[in-house]
């Protein structure tokens, strides 16, 4: 494959880091230089780095395999965010979503196993006097139309 001067110039960097580090003598170095200089292909310029430990120039390397990542819409949130990946969760959304509606001070996410935020919830509930009753409501509702997951991070159920 044919070579640009963004290719030479890399080589000649590369091979001055050698020269820097005491790989190179300076006639070995010179004439690798004009080597590459005058290189017209990859071939070319990798015979001058075959007896030199890396770095070598970056277009010189063998390609890398792609890195694998997860969808970024078409699964639930629990897949996206590198929760552990499994069969569904045997707790349902819609039971945790009804609970947080009809008993709202934290009941559905005591049954999702968040004990943590249930908590969290049935005290703002309590200290606001009813108010905070807002919070277990709404979370209901978002259970029922998104989901969850249970603490192992799987979805929750229809």
């Amino acid at each position: 494959m044919r070579i640009g001067t963004a290719e030479r110039e890399e080589a000649t960097r590369v091979l001055g880091q050698h020269f820097a580090d005491g790989r190179l003598s300076t006639e070995e170095y010179e004439t690798r230089v004009t080597a590459a200089v005058q290189a017209n292909t990859r071939a070319d310029l990798r015979t001058l780095f075959e007896d030199l430990p890396t770095p070598h120039p970056a277009f010189l390397l063998p390609p890398q395999p792609p890195v694998w990542a997860p969808p970024a819409v078409s699964q639930p949130p629990a897949y996206r965010q590198g929760a552990v990946v499994g069969p569904p969760s045997e707790r349902s959304k819609i039971v945790a979503g009804v609970l947080q509606i009809v008993l709202p001070f934290g009941v559905g996410r005591f049954y999702t196993g968040h004990t943590k935020m249930a908590v969290a919830q049935l005290l703002v509930t309590f200290f606001t006097f009813g108010v905070g009753a807002i919070w277990p409501f709404i979370d209901g509702i978002l259970l029922l139309v998104n989901g969850g997951t249970d603490p192992q991070g799987r979805p929750l159920r229809g």
